[in-house]
């Protein structure tokens, strides 16, 4: 049974297939969800400016540390905009070894995967399907969210 933030974690019911849409990474290439497959995924919508989302950034890192990166995938989606001036020295002051840094920009993914609040994270299995999604901040590197996050690498 969950607990804690994980206990607002909504499963999807039936995991639905993702929309293909494009992000960027950190030179500002233009990357699709598609080119991520085989791999589970936590997509992870937020902004340098959103106190709840800096709060769970470090987990994020600590959960990407403890699974393999060939395997599961933290994506961290940056609504900042493609501001590397921005989100470069937020990753370094906060220590963020783990994680990339990827940009949502014009907010269009966070538009078409319906998104409406930071930080949403939405999880999704090798397939490219949605698996379940939770909306605010969490404690990601808890065995609970590390046991969905197996779950997820093994669907």
């Amino acid at each position: 049974m969950a607990t804690g933030a994980m206990e607002r974690f909504k499963l999807a019911g039936k995991p639905k297939p993702l929309a293909d849409v494009e992000i960027q990474d950190f030179s500002d290439r233009p990357l699709r969800l598609s080119g991520f497959r085989g791999r589970a995924l936590l997509l992870n919508f937020w902004a340098t400016w959103c106190a709840p989302c800096v709060k769970e950034m470090p987990s994020l890192d600590r959960l990407q540390a403890a699974l393999p990166k060939d395997k599961f995938l933290v994506l961290p989606l940056s609504i900042d905009g493609p501001t590397k001036p921005k989100v470069e020295p937020f990753y370094r002051d906060q220590k963020l070894k783990q994680l990339g840094i990827y940009f949502d920009k014009g907010r269009k993914a966070m538009q078409a995967l319906d998104v409406t609040l930071l930080p949403t994270s939405i999880l999704v299995d090798p397939n490219g399907r949605e698996l379940g999604r939770i909306e605010g901040d969490a404690d990601w590197d808890m065995p609970e969210s590390i046991a969905l996050m197996k779950a997820a690498i093994a669907s």
